[in-house]
């Protein structure tokens, strides 16, 4: 199968791209600089020149392959409602080239988007208030005009080596503040997963192309987010401390939202539907072992 991959020089999409060469898969990586072009074709991958805000570019790329996984986000949280609202664009610009093919298209979303008083599964539905509603919203339209999309739902720590997401995010506020920190009593919990292990279940969902079908690459169902400070504080030799939610906002400040939430979530539908099997390091293994504490340049 040919892929048009979004995002295939990402952290996500990278391992994506991996994992499909590896199953024997062609890929045509959409890249937007001279720099990831080269860095994408020494891995063997097709360039096709785009960004994800050129939905002209998008349909291009969707119309030349058998099939598409969407990775791409614009992760500057300062205008995360208009990247969400872009989002919906890019999926329903590739999905109008799609229509009445059976070509299937993989799109990412979130885990963290959802909250509940249980673990959450993959029949759960993203709540009104989350922007990110948006990437679902898209994938249930196109579906509607005969396109075959499904969803992979990726959790809050999505880890390994080159990691630039939210744990390191709160590695460097630990730096900057002398010490780790939770809320209250860090009981609230997060999913994560390795990236090599995403991107397996990614290629699954291309392959399987059930319409409207929802996974969640999750191995790691509930990590205590006290935990998660606790393990900061070992590697960079620094205490830990517990702050109320108060005090919370001076030292998390905008991270404050993704830092309270309390999200565990199961991938049992993922595992048996899918047959994916994680196997990669667990989060706190790969932390103390993929460089994550290591010296800032």
């Amino acid at each position: 199968m040919r892929v048009f991959v979004t995002g295939a020089t990402g952290f996500v999409g990278s391992a994506v791209v991996k994992e499909l060469l590896s199953a024997g898969h062609e890929v045509l990586g959409l890249v937007r600089s001279d720099d990831a072009a080269e860095r994408l074709a020494k891995t063997g991958v097709s360039i096709f020149r785009g960004d994800v805000e050129d939905l002209q570019s998008l349909k291009s790329g969707a119309a030349s392959c058998d099939g598409v996984i969407h990775t791409a986000f614009n992760h500057d949280f300062s205008k995360f409602a208009e990247n969400c609202e872009n989002d919906r664009r890019a999926i329903e610009a590739m999905g109008s080239v799609l229509a009445g093919s059976n070509r299937p298209i993989v799109v990412t979303s979130g885990i963290g988007l959802l909250r509940a008083d249980r673990p959450v599964v993959e029949t759960d539905k993203v709540g009104e208030h989350s922007p990110r509603k948006a990437s679902e919203d898209a994938v249930a339209a196109i579906v509607a005009k005969g396109v075959n999309a499904s969803v992979v739902r990726l959790p809050p720590s999505v880890h390994g080596k080159g990691d630039h997401g939210f744990v390191p995010i709160l590695i460097n506020m630990a730096r900057q503040h002398g010490y780790a920190a939770c809320i209250n009593d860090g009981s609230n919990c997060w999913a994560a997963v390795h990236r090599f292990d995403a991107a397996c279940a990614f290629r699954l969902a291309l392959e399987r192309a059930e319409p409207n079908a929802v996974y969640h690459a999750v191995d790691e169902g509930a990590l205590a987010f006290g935990d998660i400070a606790a393990t900061i504080a070992s590697g960079l030799g620094i205490a830990k401390k517990s702050l109320t939610t108060e005090e919370a906002h001076g030292y998390f400040n905008w991270f404050s939202h993704f830092a309270a939430i309390d999200c565990p979530a199961s991938s049992d539908i993922t595992r048996e539907k899918l047959g994916w099997v994680p196997s990669q390091i667990g989060l706190f293994d790969d932390m103390k072992t993929d460089g994550y504490f290591d010296p800032v340049p």
